[in-house]
Formats: C-alpha cells, structure tokens, sequence
C-alpha cells in the first residue's frame, strides 16, 4: 500500500494532546498496534502518513515510518484549474460536482473552514499532490472518498478545525454515510454528498458543549 505523508503540523486531534495524528474511518484491514483508542481508531505513531484511500497512524513502538511505502504522487491526475472537488473516480456527475463546489465555497465564506473533496479508487489518486494544490493548512478538512477499504469516508482535520468539531463527530458520521450497506444501495455519490452537507450544517453549529452532536 502506498501512503501520502503531509508535515505533522497540518494537522492534528485533541485525544492525545501531544500528538499530531490523522482521524479516520474504522475500515483499516487489521495491523499491528500497540494503542487503542476506541473502536474506530487505531494509533500507530507520532509521525501521521495520510494513505491515498485513508489515514492513518504509525506507532511508536509497532511498525515504523520505515516500513510505510513510497507515497503516491500523481500531480497529473490533478485538474488544470482550481477546484475543492477532484473526482478521479468518476462518482459524481459535472452537476453535481458544482453543487458541492458551491455549497464549500459558501461554507469557506460563512466559516472560514475549507472543506476539500477527493473522490477515488486506491491506487489511482494524485495523492501527495493535492497538498499544495490545495494549499492544506490547519483550517483545512481533507475529506477522501474511497470505497477500497468498505467505508468509503475518510477524513483528515486541521489543528484548528479540531478544536472546535468534536473528534467523535467524523467517526458517526463515517458510521451513518460511510458504510458499505449505505454506499453499495445508495451509491458513492450519495454517500458524498450526504457527508458534505452533514459536514456544512455541523460547521455552522455554534461552538458548545453539545455542537455536533447528531449527524444531520
């Protein structure tokens, strides 16, 4: 498996306060590690490597950076012009990939928060590339869609993003629109762009104890 792996200060979550670490769906095929989180996330290092289809960690004391795979870099696989919405797999129709590109723009607008899409099947992905396409900062969501792994919604939060979504949001909401039973009957354009907007309306949630809450 090839792997992406983006400077540890992009991002980061607020379960372990020290660590600069990558959220992600629970579809990972089963590997070697020495820490538990929960149920749907796995730690397996200090040092984040983001993969093509999903993100994860490498631990300290289990597999090490050196075992990770030279990092897809597909820079052609990038469109000519900018957009928040690269669909490489051919999930989503030109309308509505306009749609969503729309509705980001305005989420970019009213929050501040830049949400970007990936849509794609491992391994065909531009995979590093999309940092500096994107320009990938701590305001930034990196959302990668990609049923390879069974879920198909996998996400990486910026630092500041973090601190005011609640780390247990992306995990329900990979649970309600990410699964296979959701994507396969649905389809992976739906589960998108349900993800999208669930995203939107918890974004402009104001920041509270209870801010969501309930993937809607």
């Amino acid at each position: 498996m090839a792997f992406l792996q983006f400077p540890p200060s992009c991002f980061r979550t607020t379960s372990v306060p020290t660590f600069s670490m990558p959220i992600r769906a629970s579809s990972l095929p089963s590997l070697p590690t020495t820490h538990t989180l929960n149920t749907d996330f796995r730690v397996k290092s200090l040092n984040w490597v983001f993969s093509g289809a999903l993100a994860l960690t490498l631990s300290v004391t289990g597999v090490g950076l050196a075992d990770a795979k030279v990092g897809v870099n597909k820079p052609e696989l990038l469109p000519r012009e900018f957009t928040a919405v690269i669909d490489v797999a051919g999930f989503l129709s030109d309308g509505q990939e306009k749609r969503l590109a729309q509705e980001i723009s305005d989420i970019e607008k009213d929050t501040g928060f830049k949400l970007r899409v990936l849509a794609q099947n491992y391994p065909d992905t531009p995979g590093l590339a999309i940092k500096d396409f994107w320009q990938v900062d701590d305001r930034t969501i990196v959302f990668v869609a990609d049923p390879t792994f069974g879920n198909i919604l996998n996400f990486n939060v910026g630092a500041t993003v973090d601190l005011d979504i609640p780390r247990s949001f992306w995990s329900r909401l990979a649970g309600k629109y990410g699964n296979m039973f959701y994507w396969k009957e649905k389809g992976e354009d739906a589960s998108i762009e349900a993800a999208v907007m669930a995203i939107s309306k918890c974004l402009r949630e104001p920041v509270g104890p209870n801010n969501c809450s309930e993937v809607k």
